[in-house]
């Protein structure tokens, strides 16, 4: 088969390897149909991050077609139209068995490479995973669409921790694609005021198209005090940060009210500086969100009502063959380039 493998950092090198065999009888061979780009691949390709350590095919946002079945995979077969998690649990240890899965103590990341373990991901022909985290795709979502469960079900999961309640003000730091998405499907569960900060005016254009009732600039001072008159002079009920550092941390504390929650989603600055003052003596809640724990149903069924929309985010689709120009272009964050979906074979 073909893949697409990160040879070094920063080189790629699309070529022949084998394709993967089934490693026990619960697993499945998955014919790559599409496959999207994460910001996480971009941000560890140069090793920034020591969760790219090459050689390592790269990818775990993906849907396909099954190839082949193991002996005892039950409720799929051979041509059913699927996605899956990104992450591989165990399904015994105790998070998995409280249903957490995304915090498993044997976890393995599609695509990731780092001290603990490898694990080849999506950027590829074939993939093998096991049948326990794939997902039915609904006749109505396309590949493409179906690649983008996994971004979408990381923001499904962002709400469905957060305590939100149906009026709620909501402020969103951060309009990449995860705040994008996360404010569809806030917009979907909430009628209170959703307002989102960003630095880019053409991110908060995009905002206001999916549900932002009101856009600011993340660099404006007068931004925090703006969020406070539209929420009766208090601040937002619940904040969500979707950047992951310093800077916009500070900016979404200071956009909520006292006792407000805020719910942390992106993860680029390994450590910041934060006012416990501030969180102490306003009573702020403050909710790390990692990953995905069974969204991938509701996300798959938030597209297929059409109360999501992820096509619109997609900034092209090309030829997993030309991925290594189309990192290039997300590492020089061209203008206007949001989200990238290879296709193999094309």
């Amino acid at each position: 088969m073909k893949a697409l493998i990160l040879k070094d950092y920063r080189k790629f090198e699309y070529t022949e390897v084998p394709v993967p065999e089934l490693r026990n009888s619960r697993d499945v061979l998955v014919r790559i149909q599409a496959a999207s780009i994460c910001g996480s691949d971009v941000h560890g390709m140069d090793g920034s991050t020591g969760r790219r350590k090459p050689p390592i095919i790269m990818g775990h946002e993906a849907s396909g077609i099954i190839e082949t079945c193991g002996a005892d995979v039950r409720g799929f077969k051979p041509g059913d139209r699927v996605t899956f998690d990104s992450t591989e649990y165990c399904g015994e240890c105790f998070f998995c068995r409280r249903g957490e899965v995304n915090l498993c103590e044997n976890r393995l990341v599609l695509g990731v490479s780092c001290d603990e373990y490898r694990r080849d991901g999506t950027f590829a022909d074939f993939v093998v995973v096991p049948d326990r985290i794939l997902y039915r795709v609904p006749d109505e979502l396309d590949f493409v669409s179906a690649a983008m469960t996994e971004p979408l079900s990381v923001a499904v999961h962002a709400a469905t921790i957060t305590p939100l309640a149906v009026n709620d003000s909501v402020v969103v730091v951060g309009a990449g694609l995860i705040g994008l998405l996360l404010l569809q499907v806030v917009r979907a569960s909430c009628s209170g005021t959703i307002i989102a900060l960003d630095l880019d005016k053409g991110r908060l254009e995009m905002a206001k198209r999916f549900g932002a009732d009101f856009v600011f600039d993340a660099a404006d001072p007068a931004s925090p005090s703006a969020v406070k008159e539209l929420t009766k002079g208090r601040g937002a009920d619940r904040g969500f940060e979707a950047v992951g550092a310093g800077a916009p941390i500070a900016l979404a504390i200071a956009c909520i009210r006292k006792g407000a929650s805020l719910t942390l989603i992106g993860n680029a600055s390994p450590k910041i500086e934060l006012s416990l003052q501030a969180v102490v003596t306003r009573q702020l809640s403050i909710l790390g969100s990692c990953a995905i724990a069974g969204e991938y149903e509701q996300s798959l069924d938030l597209m297929r009502r059409g109360k999501v929309d992820v096509r619109a985010l997609v900034s092209a689709v090309a030829p997993l063959a030309e991925g290594a120009a189309w990192f290039d272009r997300l590492y020089a964050r061209e203008s206007g380039l949001l989200k990238v979906v290879l296709e193999p074979g094309s």
